[in-house]
């Protein structure tokens, strides 16, 4: 019974911790419907697959009060990985700004915010890594979220991954917005 009620005070403890969904904060997308599926464009270009692997365009609003910068991922948590496939990573966005532009992705990353900058993702790239799921797999979802976060700038390694940018995102988060859309390739 003593080690049920440790492990459910800590469990609690864990979901507090968690950012929250910040009331009115919202993220939106011109270029792709919440729920729907997305288009080609912005599939990845190799391991087979032949998008365009460009951005798309994000906005957001409502943020928290508080905000310092923001950071936005995208992430697949229907990889056949183990552990999902970060698909974006960019971090260091300033305070105000309330939007990246379509192709701000790019390996190049010219099209940012001045002062953002792109973490390295599973692709093994700083950059957007387009969608590309197995062909002949159910559509993935894609989960776009951007995080209000209480630090004008998180200091992690030119060569961090994106699941070290996550944790250093999650432990300065004053909260987040996401929407998913999905994507599939017919066998």
């Amino acid at each position: 019974m003593k080690h049920t009620l440790i492990a459910a005070a800590l469990a609690g403890a864990a979901v507090l911790a968690a950012p929250a969904q910040a009331a009115g904060f919202k993220l939106s997308s011109p270029e792709i419907k919440a729920g729907a599926m997305m288009p080609k464009s912005f599939e990845f270009n190799g391991f087979g697959c032949s998008g365009e692997n460009k951005s798309p365009a994000l906005r957001w609003s409502g943020a928290p009060k508080g905000t310092k910068s923001f950071a936005v991922t995208v992430y697949d948590p229907d990889a056949p990985t183990g552990s999902g496939w970060w698909h974006w990573s960019v971090i260091n966005i300033p305070a105000d700004v309330n939007e990246l532009k379509s192709d701000a992705g790019n390996a190049s990353g010219a099209n940012l915010p001045a002062g953002a900058r792109q973490v390295r993702i599973d692709y093994g790239v700083a950059a957007w890594g387009g969608t590309c799921p197995p062909q002949g797999d159910k559509p993935h979802r894609y989960i776009f979220t951007v995080h209000a976060l209480k630090v004008d700038k998180l200091d992690i390694p030119a060569d961090a991954t994106a699941a070290l940018a996550g944790f250093m995102i999650n432990a300065n988060s004053l909260g987040k917005a996401s929407f998913t859309a999905k994507y599939g390739r017919k066998k």
